[in-house]
């Protein structure tokens, strides 16, 4: 038997690490190069990081559509080649600054402005703006990648074979993120910022390549041989008869889904944690770099980075074994014991409101870094089981329909909480030692109060979720 369909995995795993490579290269390369050079406060980059987080999740409901639309192999062409395109137009916004603002004729000048200034002050409206059109096309892209990855999946795997193979190519987002720390920061030091988002950009269109030669439907793939097609075929007759049973379901309208308390629980969980996710992806290398003078560039700053998402990659693996071991041995129904490990998962987050208390008491970084890694993976333990609530209450045919409307609600969320760390860490630096919390004073104040939030979220979200649903009750059309 021939087993091409590994070849395809591997595809699938490479462009899901560049799609978090390219990610990360701004909240790695900002606070020692953007921020100085742009004249940014911590609002400006709150602002472009809120924008990214919403902007993903509206184009994330039609993503799914358009690869259906396109086709695999020029959806997944045309989405990795717009998020690519986007992640090397980064490194323009510096020329293009100087387009817009007048007195400024190079990026040599543009470096040169004096901060406080009125053309510092335009330097970095302009480039604002800049930087959002770039992370705009860069979200536009990357929503792309998940549905396309999973579509390939179900061609080219029979069902029993597909979480596996899902995991594989998942797994890439956990080796984008360690790989992260360790090359990016490395080559804005040596080449500068812009050659970080070039050359990280970069490899999706080289990805692009591989895909057009080595992607074909199994049908008509010549390096697919007639085993392996019997065997990726295997159960088409199963899979044929379930799906003509979701067919023959009752779909719910999605405004009528609004009705159930099922999809406000289901809301409830994503609005109040996916940004605390997405906050700790940001502003963990800013944090590190302010409060402990460990910037990206440093070997101590990669450390504390790639400790984080070590002990997030780890830890998180075994957040789907929980709820089973509750099911199988101690034999409770399958949605009270996904409820409990989110019960348990959502401590692990309270691990953050020690992160700043003792990084200060020990003068180490290194307490902060373990201590979010642990909320990290109790986050996305949390994710993986919050998802498979929506199995447990809706039929099949509305799934879908649910999983967008709570992407919409975890982007919404993000986005406010994006937005007001920015503006919070501006204005807590702005007031110093008047700004006080808990025997904090300053930035460091502000961090404290969010670390705080986070911490809570998980909590404060299950007690609504409990009280929204507070036993398993199906959704009934």
């Amino acid at each position: 038997m021939t087993n091409w369909r590994w070849w395809i995995c591997s595809l699938l795993f490479v462009a899901t690490t560049v799609n978090y490579l390219d990610r990360q290269v701004l909240s790695l390369t900002y606070e020692e190069f953007i921020k100085p050079e742009f004249h940014w406060t911590d609002a400006n980059y709150g602002t472009i990081t809120s924008f990214f987080s919403i902007f993903y999740a509206i184009a994330c409901l039609f993503a799914g559509k358009f690869v259906d639309w396109m086709g695999t192999k020029k959806g997944y062409l045309i989405s990795i080649g717009v998020w690519s395109l986007g992640a090397v137009m980064h490194a323009g916004c510096g020329i293009a600054t100087t387009w817009f603002v007048s007195d400024i004729d190079s990026v040599a000048a543009l470096r040169a402005v004096q901060a406080g200034s009125n053309v510092a002050l335009a330097v970095s409206t302009t480039s604002v703006f800049l930087f959002l059109l770039c992370r705009g096309i860069l979200a536009l892209g990357e929503a792309g990648n998940f549905p396309a990855a999973i579509k390939v999946t179900a061609e080219y795997f029979p069902k029993k074979d597909r979480a596996f193979a899902t995991s594989i190519f998942n797994a890439g987002a956990s080796v984008g993120a360690l790989a992260a720390p360790l090359c990016i920061p490395p080559l804005a030091k040596a080449f500068g910022w812009e050659w970080a988002f070039i050359i990280i950009g970069g490899l999706g269109f080289i990805w692009m390549f591989f895909w057009q030669f080595m992607y074909e439907k199994p049908e008509k793939s010549p390096r697919v041989g007639e085993a392996e097609l019997e065997y990726i075929h295997s159960d088409d007759a199963a899979e044929a008869a379930e799906k003509a049973a979701i067919a023959s379901e009752k779909s719910i309208p999605m405004i009528k889904c609004f009705r159930y308390r099922q999809t406000w629980a289901f809301i409830t969980g994503k609005f109040f944690t996916d940004g605390v996710w997405w906050f700790f992806l940001f502003w963990a290398p800013s944090y590190f770099s302010n409060q402990f003078h460990a910037p990206a560039t440093s070997g101590l700053g990669q450390g504390l980075i790639f400790t984080l998402y070590a002990i997030v990659t780890v830890i998180s693996i075994f957040g789907g074994y929980l709820p089973k071991l509750f099911v199988e041995r101690k034999g409770m129904h399958p949605y009270s014991g996904r409820m409990l490990a989110m019960l348990i998962f959502a401590f692990f987050p309270i691990a953050a409101l020690f992160a700043q208390p003792l990084g200060v008491s020990f003068n180490t970084p290194w307490w902060p870094a373990i201590l979010i890694g642990l909320a990290g993976a109790g986050h996305q333990a949390w994710s993986a089981n919050l998802f498979s609530t929506i199995g447990d209450m809706f039929p099949k045919s509305t799934i879908a329909t649910i999983t967008g409307i709570g992407a919409m609600a975890g982007g919404i969320g993000s986005m406010i909480i994006q937005k007001a760390a920015g503006n919070l860490f501006t204005y807590a630096e702005s007031q110093g030692a008047a700004f006080t919390f808990l025997g904090f004073e300053g930035k460091p104040a502000g961090y404290f109060i969010m670390f705080c939030f986070c911490g809570l979220a998980y909590l404060t979200a299950w007690v609504i979720m409990k009280s929204l649903v507070p036993k398993y009750k199906p959704v009934e059309v």
